[in-house]
């Protein structure tokens, strides 16, 4: 599928899929709608938490990872991250996105770590935060029972993948989240709510990130 790298509202990039008419992020902000969603709404609501174990479907640009290994670093967490993507994206296409500099060039180090890294390794970023990255679809991928406490969900919008969105795969990661914790995503369409439902999960409506005006928080209770 053909890739190309555009300019989103807030300054930040991201990638759009042509084929798809789709974008790793929103147009109206990359950064603004990661840190929304998935800093602000999501790890932040684990606050008195010291260590957090978080799965994310569609790590992609590994922005998400990065805000979050950011934010482990700030606040001196200790963070095991898992992140699946059947279709990782280049290096190059990495250094075009540069968001390591979003966050002050000291931190394009980490940025670049995190891409560097072995593929279905566990790898150490730094004290506070190890990533493993799996190659794999989501669909293939076989979980442990109750091993997060966070699951960022950020898959293409099921109007480009719905495949990405059914019930089976919320049970899947309704299984894998510990009791307490929560799956949190942009996507707030009143299908998706339901097959979350469905699944056993309590649902939370949010206010949206900048250009969607609801999104959403699952909780497993």
């Amino acid at each position: 599928m053909k890739r190309e790298i555009i300019e989103t509202a807030d300054g930040s990039k991201t990638i759009r899929i042509v084929d798809l008419d789709e974008n790793y992020h929103s147009n109206h902000g990359a950064l603004q709608e990661a840190e929304h969603v998935f800093i602000q709404n999501g790890i932040v609501s684990f606050k008195d938490k010291k260590q957090l174990s978080i799965f994310e479907m569609g790590f992609g640009t590994g922005l998400n990872a990065f805000l979050t290994c950011l934010y482990a670093q700030e606040n001196d967490l200790i963070i095991d991250y898992d992140g699946i993507e059947a279709y990782p994206v280049s290096i190059e296409e990495m250094n075009q996105l540069d968001y390591g500099s979003l966050k002050g060039a000291e931190n394009r180090v980490v940025f670049s770590k995190i891409h560097s890294t072995t593929w279905n390794a566990k790898n150490e970023i730094n004290s506070n935060f190890t990533l493993t990255k799996i190659e794999n679809k989501i669909e293939n991928q076989n979980f442990h029972p109750e091993k997060y406490d966070i699951v960022y969900y950020d898959a293409f919008g099921p109007r480009a993948q719905e495949e990405m969105w059914s019930l089976e795969i919320f049970q899947k990661l309704y299984a894998s989240i510990k009791e307490g914790g929560f799956l949190v995503t942009y996507c707030a369409k009143g299908q998706v709510k339901r097959d979350l439902k469905t699944a056993g999960f309590k649902i939370e409506a949010l206010p949206g990130p900048p250009g969607k005006r609801e999104m959403t928080r699952a909780w497993k209770r």
